[in-house]
């Protein structure tokens, strides 16, 4: 029995499997892209790792989605709000450095991360983030809540 479990960036997380319990961590990515220019004509960029190990045989297949923006609601693009202000900045995570394969729920044009999680054998999942470039927004500082789920 597959059941998903929600958390922002990180949590330890059980599901039942049969008569035996699954046991999945996930170990959050710490994701910051740092100061912003709006005249640079280069995008910001940040990176994490999110890590998964799992304890259970068999080994579970695990899938890995990121949720939609909670200011834009969607995922192309996702937004963050400038905090105490209406400025928005648009953005995304992806699954690869070149920023083609957006990281989602498989919807809409996104993709998902699955693989097979060996008993205490981790799997690292490289998260990259990207700030559209030349966006012309107050200072101060941005935030939005995104999702990441584990399902296995």
């Amino acid at each position: 029995m597959n059941r998903a479990f929600r958390a922002i960036f990180g949590a330890a997380l059980l599901a039942q499997a049969g008569l035996a319990w699954a046991a999945c961590v996930m170990s959050p990515p710490a994701l910051s892209f740092g100061l912003y220019d709006g005249l640079s004509t280069t995008p910001a960029t940040t990176s994490g790792v999110a890590t998964v190990v799992c304890d259970s045989m068999p080994p579970p297949i695990v899938n890995l989605t990121l949720g939609p923006s909670a200011v834009s609601g969607g995922f192309i693009p996702r937004r963050m709000r400038h905090d105490g202000g209406s400025d928005v900045l648009d953005y995304n995570f992806y699954t690869d450095t070149g920023g083609t394969s957006v990281f989602g729920d498989g919807t809409g044009g996104t993709v998902t991360l699955s693989q097979r999680v060996q008993k205490s054998k981790p799997w690292s999942v490289t998260i990259y983030g990207r700030i559209v470039p030349l966006q012309d927004v107050s200072a101060g500082s941005y935030s939005d809540t995104l999702t990441l789920t584990i399902d296995f």
